[in-house]
């Protein structure tokens, strides 16, 4: 818990520190005094004030932060100061000053997209597992150990790749042309999609009979007086063929024992470079939603094929935009199926759910750590940009009006936009939150 806790207030620290640093840098490249730059809100815990005469604030709740700049309605405001204050800028450095908190959110996903492609990063290879019959995988020709090298002619390197631009393609079109690497052979694969309501509820992935292959596999471990001991399987074995199954993956060796409780089962091991046949009946056991599987009493496991995936300097950091940019429209693409009701308003996610999911990446590794922190920048960026009163897309859309009018909004219109842009954020809050504790609780 204290270590998930220390990953979300890390990345909310992050996150947070750097769309501020937006609004602050822009500002006072535009000449606008800043009264105080805090991240957090409420009561403060630590403050110091530098030579420009602004505050740097650590509040108590670390749920945001905010930048106070001078404002010439205060009735404090000396007159000689109040060209200095934002309202007294035009209205297009006011548009850049608000616009530059979620740009830089995006910028800050370019960085580190583009730190994670230059460095490298150590994915599974795109290497497909035995696609179930009648699957759209299985009718397209696909088989277990394929190994995809592009999709509609754009390389594929890993699994995390495939599965990206294959997501991508679900959104836009069912028909997606596969390169394929068979035995060899480059090959050419059409696959249709299956049309998949909500992708919360059921992986567009797995949906077309798409999982991530694995190698031979490998015996673990044996319990022992088990139906696996007595039949002389022993650690370091390998299944290079189970009933008439030749060279299967984990997941069917497994689904292919489980299928045959109290029945003869051939198998066929590799032991120190020799093959042994031999027959095993898996025990009986009952599950409590009342069906039956066979076990045998050994724990496989199977090293799946690696891929060193890292690009130049150059090609990362174009790689860092096109990835950001890509996300960004994802994430459109997604609130608007939302909004007509395509996409279940269960995939809004709390606090709860992002803390949980920052512990989880720190404890993969810092890699995962930064994939997740580049989602979410991107995220804050894009709902930020959004054009709700309340937040910095609301203020962008009044400077839009300002521009083509010739004047701002009337003082009318402007407060029933806050008014609505609240009661929004307040309901997407709650729902959020619920969503959380569903989670939780289900």
């Amino acid at each position: 818990m204290i270590f998930t806790l220390i990953s979300f207030f890390l990345a909310l620290g992050i996150l947070i520190t750097f769309h501020e640093l937006g609004h602050y840098w822009v500002a006072r490249w535009c000449g606008v005094k800043i009264l105080r730059f805090s991240v957090g809100f409420g009561r403060v815990l630590l403050k110091r004030t530098d030579r420009h005469g602004t505050e740097w604030a650590l509040s108590a709740i670390p749920l945001g932060g905010y930048v106070k700049m001078l404002d010439e309605h205060s009735t404090d405001v000396a007159a000689n100061t109040r060209a200095d204050s934002f309202q007294a800028q035009s209205v297009g450095r006011r548009f850049a000053i608000v616009a530059a908190g979620p740009v830089f959110n995006l910028l800050l996903a370019v960085f580190f997209y583009a730190l994670l492609n230059f460095v490298g990063t150590q994915e599974p290879a795109a290497i497909l597992g035995t696609p179930p019959a009648q699957s759209a995988a299985a009718k397209a020709g696909l088989v277990a150990g394929d190994r995809i090298t592009a999709i509609n002619d754009q390389p594929v390197e890993s699994w995390s790749q495939l599965r990206w631009k294959l997501l991508q393609s679900d959104t836009e079109r069912r028909s997606v042309e596969l390169t394929v690497d068979h035995l060899g052979s480059m090959l050419t694969r059409q696959i249709e999609l299956p049309a998949i309501q909500d992708p919360s509820k059921e992986d567009p992935l797995r949906a077309a009979g798409m999982t991530l292959g694995s190698s031979t596999p490998k015996i673990r471990s044996v319990v022992a007086d088990s139906v696996g001991a007595k039949a002389g399987l022993l650690a370091d074995d390998v299944i290079t063929r189970i009933a008439n199954i030749d060279h299967p993956d984990i997941s069917i060796a497994i689904s292919t024992i489980q299928q045959h409780p109290d029945q003869a089962l051939q198998l066929q091991i590799q032991r120190q470079g020799n093959l042994i046949d031999m027959t095993l009946i898996p025990s009986a056991f009952k599950l409590e939603s009342g069906q039956t599987i066979g076990r045998v009493g050994i724990q496989l496991g199977g090293d799946v094929p690696m891929v060193t995936v890292n690009y130049g300097p150059l090609d990362s950091i174009l790689r860092g935009f096109t990835r950001t940019a890509e996300t960004a429209w994802f994430s459109l693409k997604m609130m608007g199926k939302m909004v007509v009701g395509e996409v279940s308003w269960k995939n809004i996610s709390g606090p709860v759910t992002i803390a949980d999911y920052a512990g989880q990446s720190a404890r993969i590794g810092w890699t995962a750590y930064i994939s997740f922190l580049a989602l979410v920048s991107v995220s804050l960026g894009v709902l930020n940009l959004l054009p709700i009163p309340m937040l910095d897309g609301g203020h962008l859309l009044y400077y839009l009006i300002e521009i083509v009018r010739g004047r701002p909004p009337s003082p009318r219109w402007a407060e029933l936009g806050q008014r609505v842009g609240i009661s929004l954020l307040a309901g997407l809050m709650v729902l959020a939150l619920f969503n959380d504790l569903m989670r939780i609780f289900t």
